[in-house]
């Protein structure tokens, strides 16, 4: 049972290691770091938003993986610091945090799509040089389709809930 796990152990983390290079990768290549501190007129803090990125995505990652630890309000409700107010300030907390979250997950979400559609620009070149004269928006409409194919399936046989 122990090697099990410290196999698991090991595979899951090599996992989360070539997929967070993955996503770091795709950042660091459309640019989208040092194209908000240019947007921003912060370009000296350059090092501080990049670090805010990873630091948002471990936390993210923290907060799939163990979804329990981030249950603030069912402690908050247990204990009850605030008496009979507890559930009204966890409802006023909870919502403002969703709104924030919300905010500035969109507008990230926003500029990566921006970002990486002005690298598309850059495909039709690449193409070119390679050599790959025909059926280039046949293999992008493939990938598209694969995506959605793919997030439908996810989505319909609730596979998310499998692990659960």
């Amino acid at each position: 049972m122990l090697p099990d796990q410290i196999l698991l152990g090991i595979f899951g983390f090599s996992f989360g290691l070539l997929s967070s290079a993955g996503v770091f990768t795709v950042l660091s290549s459309v640019g989208l770091i040092p194209r908000f501190a240019g947007r921003m007129h912060v370009a000296d803090k350059v090092f501080a938003l990049e670090e805010a990125v990873i630091l948002g995505t471990v936390f993210g990652c923290i907060a799939s993986v163990f979804p329990d630890c981030i249950q603030a309000g069912g402690y908050l409700l247990s204990r009850e610091p605030f008496g009979e107010a507890t559930a009204a300030v966890v409802r006023v907390a909870g919502t403002v945090f969703l709104c924030f979250y919300g905010f500035f997950s969109g507008s990230f979400i926003g500029c990566l799509a921006f970002a990486i559609a002005e690298m598309l620009d850059s495909i039709p070149i690449f193409a070119r040089r390679m050599g790959f004269r025909h059926g280039l928006g046949i293999a992008i409409a493939a990938a598209a389709f694969g995506k959605l194919f793919g997030s439908l399936f996810y989505f319909s046989r609730q596979i998310f809930l499998s692990g659960m």
